[in-house]
């Protein structure tokens, strides 16, 4: 207790001596790591302050209203996720997958036919309506009388085998053995007209097959009534039985000239 002395003998007196003295009553002394408790309280009720924000922490039905976890309303803070894995992942169903899958096809094949359309009226409009029947053939024989008689069409004379031509287009009407020409092919255009060609070595069409003027119909020869190689064309007015003209004016009503 303050106050309170401790007896020693120094011969025959006595002598109280102090004892340690001890704090006197009164306001305490901070001590040196008093000055460092405020920081760290302060940094507490920050980050509980943080904590109680970010969970949303304010009553019972807050909570209940608003599950938000710790980590994503820290994630949210931070300005979105930091791990990929964590992103939701975005789809479609399976029907709308096919359902692309057949737009995609048909308009690619919508996209193809528009291009061979446009492909074939190019080419359409390129090739001839109309061609000598025997490319680089040397005219031997006009159409009008001959040796006694009346020779009916025009010839064209070139070396064996040479590509004979459909003059323009049409069908076929006839094709194989002909009294006086060996062999023939009869080909109907659109405007009713017929041309003949005769003598060839080989034909390479049939009937009923359409044509296109410059299409090989058959191979150039020497058969039936033939002096040597050549095409004898004819051209018959309205049909088959139509009258038979001259070649060579029907050929160059068409751009054709010999």
């Amino acid at each position: 207790m303050a106050g309170r002395r401790r007896a020693t003998t120094s011969g025959d007196r006595s002598v109280a001596a102090p004892t340690q003295a001890l704090p006197a009553a009164g306001p305490s002394r901070r001590s040196n790591s008093g000055p460092r408790r405020g920081p760290m309280l302060l940094a507490a009720l920050v980050a509980g302050g943080l904590i109680a924000g970010v969970t949303g922490v304010t009553g019972a039905s807050d909570a209940a209203a608003e599950p938000t976890s710790v980590l994503a309303a820290q994630q949210e803070l931070l300005g979105g996720y930091e791990d990929e894995e964590l992103l939701p992942q975005a789809s479609i169903s399976v029907a709308e997958a096919e359902a692309r899958l057949e737009e995609v096809a048909a308009s690619r094949a919508a996209r193809a036919q528009a291009e061979a359309e446009a492909a074939e009226a190019a080419r359409e409009a390129a090739r001839p309506r109309a061609v000598l029947p025997v490319d680089g053939a040397r005219l031997t024989s006009g159409y009008g009388g001959r040796w006694g008689t009346f020779h009916y069409g025009i010839d064209l004379a070139a070396p064996m085998r040479t590509p004979e031509y459909a003059a323009v287009d049409g069908v076929v009407l006839r094709a194989g053995s002909a009294s006086g020409f060996g062999l023939a092919v009869y080909v109907l255009h659109d405007n009713g007209d017929v041309t003949v060609y005769g003598h060839m070595d080989e034909i390479l069409v049939e009937p009923g097959q359409y044509v296109e003027a410059g299409e090989t119909i058959a191979l150039l020869g020497n058969r039936g009534q033939s002096t040597g190689p050549h095409l004898h064309f004819e051209v018959h007015e309205g049909g088959m039985n139509g009258e038979r003209v001259n070649p060579l004016p029907w050929l160059r009503e068409r751009g054709v000239d010999i």
